[in-house]
């Protein structure tokens, strides 16, 4: 394609408008590269905005752009390739990024696209607590239609990729597309990789022009430095005091392209809930509708993924607290402030509204295995175990337990969330049952739990308090009649700093290894040995259904299971190896559990003995009194006749009711009769002890025989079995009825 060198940037717009309705896409990705390496700046100023759109979607999500979401290499190899080439962090877009980079241009980007918590403080004229926001708010003059945000390319175009992910419309469930094969899944991990690396630092700008290299494009405010990532600098502050020093690190200028991916994700994926709003009602409010998608959860799950590898890749050396220093470079300290200062607070409540929002089913495994991978900083570690080599975990060092600490609520809180989600589930599923097991397995990891208990144990330690001070303080005594030493002091400072920033300064905290808690874990483990019986009944109904089963059918008994005993789940649709699993699952969560908790072998045996007396929500018996044997539950004496009373009971009416149960149900007066046994004739002497219910007469040979004749020849009258069934039970029904009568009528007779 070739373009005259037009005056007017409208026509060079005009012409690409045009073209990618008639071009097919690669011949359009081509012609583009040519626009960007051929044009100046001037000229692509105009171009840029449209572009951005055109590739990503419209913000309010009516225009899908490329599509990036369900591109696939498998399925459009041609057009995913062209794509991942054309967008790829060294590729022909980023070039047009840093080319407008270096002229200083700024493009509008509106607030009202903004995440809800952050669109709302600046319409408040309040600065949200991001730098990403700062010195870019536009007033809109008089008449104007909104507020604006006055950003870079390299921002805007980052604005632009990160909002695409939410602002598009959910996948369709016919396209059966997996999140981690799509074009912009993979273009994640690619920023990710370019701009976080984990080994060495941040390529360099790339050249715009191929006759030298274009100026590094530096941002048009100056960059925070480094050094004051302190969680506790106030922003106000810090936002006025800095400016860069001309003697700085020309590695700086750099930095800031990976500090503002890093902001542009976590601010568009994450900051859709207000921290005000959750400690105020320990829940998002309700005008906080945002609710996450599953592709969005396992987005964010890659970025925090990453962020670990990110942050542990610092040399030991390099990682430990002596090694601040003004000789560290600003990459340094950026791996060190990435998570603790930008990611904490927004996933934490943005973790505790999927736990208290997701629906009860097999999606929320995204949700639980994005807060796995937060929790265990170790697996991305470069000294983690290697795959396969030791079947048994290791021991979590002691290396992590500041992370741990300052991370206290993020083991503690949400594991008493997700506890709470699993007594609402039905665990005989086997995908419910797996993610007890993930959490479970992840917990009983050797030490993390002793780690989590020490966490527990220095937020509640007692504070030092200074009397003159109003607010909540925190001091480290160096004096030798201190009762702690500075250190523990220290990391209960740290702690209570850590929860009371994310709870509030009046929460009310329940440890997780006390008595409230632990009376949950003991339910959930109930629950779990109650499953996994259920679980073993459907087992021997499936090993049982193969002969049964077409008898069943041939009596259309088997067209319909709306009358299972069991509540419907995805057993029935998957079969006896799930079965297996489940019951595996549930048995190595137990076990994972009383781990954790230290439950004894007599507290897990008891709970098994109490399912033969537990009571639903509607107090009814759900099994009667049994014991644990070899072969499973055992009735007992009691068991066998728990149910006399009532028996008991129906038999002493004096209406119709009584007697109809007088007649069926096996009297007293009636055990002293002569019985037939394989071994002779007896008298049976023994009292009996109330009305019990006799099913011996289907045991026999003459009843089975009558009913199969009775089958035959309702054949013969082309009466189907249900039919047959049907007018043999309606039968029974009137000759009980007539023989109850008649009954009840000699019996006066008599008297």
């Amino acid at each position: 394609m070739a373009f005259p060198h037009l005056q007017q940037p409208s026509f060079l717009l005009a012409s690409l408008k045009a073209d990618s309705i008639n071009k097919p896409f690669a011949q359009r990705c081509q012609d583009l590269v040519k626009v960007i390496e051929d044009f100046p700046a001037k000229e692509l100023h105009a171009v840029f905005p449209w572009l951005v759109e055109s590739i990503f979607g419209s913000l309010d999500g009516v225009l899908v752009g490329w599509n990036l979401r369900c591109l696939q290499g498998r399925v459009n190899p041609v057009e995913y390739s062209t794509a991942m080439e054309f967008l790829d962090p060294s590729g022909p877009m980023m070039k047009l990024v840093y080319k407008l980079q270096a002229e200083d241009y700024n493009f509008d980007f509106p607030v009202s696209c903004l995440p809800g918590p952050v669109k709302a403080s600046i319409q408040e004229n309040v600065l949200p607590d991001s730098p990403l926001y700062h010195n870019k708010v536009q007033f809109p003059p008089t008449g104007g239609l909104g507020l604006n945000l006055a950003l870079n390319p390299f921002e805007y175009y980052m604005f632009y990729f990160a909002l695409s992910l939410i602002s598009q419309k959910p996948m369709s469930m016919t396209l059966h597309v997996r999140t981690s094969d799509c074009a912009y899944f993979t273009l994640v991990d690619r920023y990710l990789s370019w701009f976080l690396p984990t080994e060495g630092s941040v390529p360099p700008p790339l050249c715009s022009s191929p006759g030298g290299s274009s100026p590094s494009p530096a941002p048009r405010t100056p960059a925070m430095p480094f050094a004051s990532y302190g969680l506790h600098t106030s922003l106000l502050k810090r936002h006025i005091s800095h400016q860069t020093s001309v003697n700085a690190d020309p590695a700086s200028h750099e930095i800031w392209r990976s500090e503002t991916l890093l902001q542009v994700f976590v601010e568009m994926w994450l900051h859709h809930y207000s921290l005000e709003m959750y400690q105020k009602m320990q829940s998002p409010h309700a005008k906080e509708s945002f609710t996450p998608t599953e592709e969005h959860v396992l987005v964010v799950r890659l970025l925090l993924k990453h962020l670990h590898a990110f942050a542990n890749s610092l040399k030991p050396d390099q990682a430990s607290p002596s090694a601040h220093s003004h000789a560290t470079s600003p990459l340094e300290e950026f791996k060190r402030a990435a998570v603790p200062r930008f990611v904490q607070q927004k996933l934490y409540v943005f973790l505790q509204h999927c736990f208290g929002h997701w629906p009860l089913d097999a999606t929320f495994r995204a949700v639980l295995e994005m807060w796995l991978s937060y929790l265990q900083p170790w697996r991305y570690a470069p000294e983690k175990q290697a795959q396969g080599s030791d079947p048994q975990p290791r021991c979590v060092s002691e290396k992590w337990a500041p992370f741990i600490q300052e991370n206290l609520l993020m083991y503690t809180k949400l594991f008493v969330s997700f506890l709470n989600r699993a007594l609402r589930t039905d665990l005989v599923s086997p995908k419910n049952a797996l993610m007890v097991f993930r959490v479970a397995k992840v917990f009983a990891q050797p030490n993390l739990a002793e780690m989590i208990q020490k966490g527990e144990q220095l937020f509640l330690e007692p504070e030092l308090i200074i009397p003159h001070r109003q607010h909540r303080l925190f001091t480290v005594t160096t004096s030798f009649l201190s009762p702690w030493p500075p250190v523990v002091t220290d990391a209960s400072f740290k702690v209570k700093s850590h929860v009371y920033s994310l709870e509030g300064q009046d929460c009310k905290y329940t440890p997780m290894f006390g008595p409230e808690i632990r009376t949950l874990v003991l339910r959930l483990a109930q629950l779990i040995t109650q499953a996994k019986q259920t679980a073993k009944s459907i087992s021997d109904q499936y090993v049982e259904s193969p002969t049964g089963r077409s008898f069943l059918s041939w009596l259309t008994f088997g067209l319909t299971d709306t009358n299972s005993c069991y509540p419907a789940n995805d057993l029935d649709e998957i079969g006896q190896d799930s079965i297996r699993k489940t019951d595996e699952y549930l048995e190595k969560a137990l076990e994972y559990l009383r781990q954790i908790f230290r439950l004894s072998e007599a507290q897990l045996a008891q709970l098994t003995l109490a399912l033969g007396s537990a009571r639903d929500e509607n107090g009814k018996q759900q099994l009667p009194d049994c014991i644990v044997g070899e072969e499973g539950l055992i009735l007992t004496p009691l068991g066998r006749y728990q149910f006399a009373g009532q028996m008991a009971a129906l038999c002493s009416r004096n209406d119709f009711l009584g007697s109809f149960c007088r007649y069926h149900l096996t009297e007293p007066a009636l055990s002293n009769r002569h019985l037939l046994s394989p071994v002779g004739r007896r008298q049976v002497t023994n009292p009996a002890r109330g009305p019990r219910l006799s099913l011996r007469f289907l045991g026999s040979y003459r009843t089975l025989l009558l009913l199969l004749m009775a089958f035959f020849v309702a054949s013969l009258f082309c009466i189907g079995p249900l039919s047959c069934s049907l007018l043999l039970v309606l039968g029974y029904v009137l000759y009980a009825i007539a023989m109850t009568l008649l009954t009840e009528r000699g019996k006066l007779h008599q008297l």
